[in-house]
């Protein structure tokens, strides 16, 4: 709407600087005609005087006589010169039409010139309204900026904000690593504590059989102590029915008394057996733990004598040093030497289990082993290593994850 007012006075202007330049160019027109005909009058005048001037001035006796030739030439020069400066009724009428013209065009440029400033204050009102528009507009941009500015300041602590929780997601993946190899320790521990359980499990499945046996023989007692009730019954009864023989089941009583006593007697041995028992199991679960520990370090020790033989003949694998239980970076390395194969050195790491199969616990293994990889290679640097793992008995699929890890299992028949 803007740009259609803008249109309308550009074209409005041009309009009227048109109609000036034509008015101004016939104002002209008319101007240099009525002074080529006040010359030409002036001229005439002038001629006239000059004549009767010189006929004032010739002889009495001379007789100026215009012959019919010259007044012919004088006709001839004078049409010429009226001809040049003549305006005939024609050009007055045209004249006269483009004066009425131009009157008739200039109450149509005051009627337009009318319209125009009706318009041009119609656009005045609109341009008013548009400016008050505009100062609002700028009120509203100037709260937007404020408002803008103050989400830029919340943005910046925001930042700042984001930037201190990124420090502590750092310290606390930090903290998660240090959990997480706390954790894999923790699962290896457990392994052991589970292969424990199990063992005292069993010991306690034989703990439980001996005391239902225990059990069965209370059970006897306690029918005993329920014939012996009954055999007071049948006492007292007795003692009713006849109070003559009164002294002879007072000193039947008597015995009677006797017995339980020993009876009493008996069960406090028999519960000290039972408290012996107790003790008995216990020492019985550490000896089993000893055992277990020695039954682990023969193994061992029976490896220890065959693993070079084997590695040789069956890998290649010649060793120089004599495979050892060692500690190295503050782990307990079950097998640890070195070897030869064509020609370069090689460092043997491995670990014993009495069982290697797919359960629960074999990434456990893999890691332990790897564990213990890591720890000679702190020691020693970056050296080739062949990890082994020495069981009794190890599952197909078990080797053939362990093969594709790069570490040989032996089996303790292979020897």
């Amino acid at each position: 709407m803007k740009i259609h007012c803008l249109d309308v006075l550009l074209w409005l202007d041009t309009l009227l600087k048109v109609k000036y330049i034509f008015f101004a160019c016939l104002l002209f027109l008319l101007e240099k005609s009525c002074t080529i005909i006040k010359s030409h009058i002036m001229s005439t005048k002038n001629q006239q005087k000059i004549a009767k001037r010189k006929e004032k001035q010739m002889p009495g006796n001379v007789r100026f006589t215009i012959t019919p030739e010259l007044k012919r030439q004088i006709k001839k020069i004078i049409d010429e010169r009226i001809n040049e400066v003549h305006v005939t009724k024609e050009d007055f009428s045209e004249l006269k039409a483009i004066v009425s013209d131009i009157a008739i065009s200039l109450r149509e440029l005051a009627e337009a010139q009318k319209r125009t400033e009706l318009r041009v204050e119609e656009i005045s009102k609109t341009q008013n309204e548009l400016a008050e528009a505009q100062k609002r507009t700028e009120l509203r941009v100037e709260e937007l900026s404020k408002s803008q500015n103050e989400l830029a300041e919340a943005q910046k602590r925001t930042e700042v904000r984001m930037g201190e929780l990124a420090e502590a997601q750092k310290r606390t993946e930090v903290r998660m690593g240090e959990l997480a190899e706390a954790q894999k320790r923790t699962e290896v521990r457990m392994g052991e504590l589970a292969e424990a359980q199990k063992r005292t499990e069993v010991r306690m499945e034989e703990l439980a059989e001996a005391q239902k046996r225990t059990e069965v023989r209370m059970g006897e007692l306690a029918e005993a102590q329920k014939r012996t009730e009954v055999r007071m019954e049948e006492l007292a009864e007795a003692q009713k029915r006849t109070e003559v023989r009164m002294e002879e089941l007072t000193e039947a009583q008597k015995r009677t008394e006797v017995r339980m006593e020993e009876l009493t007697e008996a069960q406090k041995r028999t519960e000290e057996e039972v408290r012996k028992l107790a003790i008995g199991l216990h020492d019985t679960r550490v000896h089993l733990g000893g055992l277990s520990r020695s039954f682990g370090y023969a193994f061992e020790n029976e490896a220890y004598r065959n693993l070079p033989k084997l590695l040789y003949d069956r890998y290649g694998y010649e060793v120089k040093e004599r495979v050892v239980r060692a500690e190295v970076g503050g782990k307990e390395i079950n097998f640890f030497g070195k070897a030869i194969k064509n020609g370069k050195e090689i460092y043997i790491v491995g670990e014993s289990k009495v069982r290697l199969d797919e359960g629960q616990w074999r990434s456990e293994v893999f890691e332990y082993l790897q564990e213990k990889i890591n720890a000679i290679r702190e020691v020693y640097g970056d050296v080739p290593i062949l990890p082994i793992l020495v069981t009794h008995f190890a599952t197909q699929g078990f080797i053939k994850e362990a093969t594709q890890k790069g570490i040989i299992v032996i089996q303790s028949y292979e020897w």
